[in-house]
């Protein structure tokens, strides 16, 4: 296996196919490419399942207090 010297690690990103662009140096030359870390800006689907019931909640708490505001609205105009 080779040898790495961090100096040499580079850091990239990817296009929207998942490719990268080496630079010109590497031009017509034999390169190996390790992957060694991947980060995504997307939420994993822990982070989504969380923000999906926290919203739910909200959604369920917004409509009982909906539901009292309108009562006392047609309530307000039968007077």
């Amino acid at each position: 296996m080779p040898k790495v010297n961090a100096r040499d690690l580079q850091t990239n990103e990817t296009d929207d196919r998942g490719r990268i662009y080496l630079g010109t140096e590497y031009a017509n030359k034999r390169v190996t490419v390790a992957v060694v870390e991947v980060e995504s800006d997307r939420p994993d689907e822990d982070e989504l399942a969380a923000a999906y019931r926290e919203a739910s909640e909200s959604a369920d708490q917004l409509a009982e207090e909906w539901q009292g505001t309108s009562h006392e609205a047609w309530d307000g105009l039968d007077e």
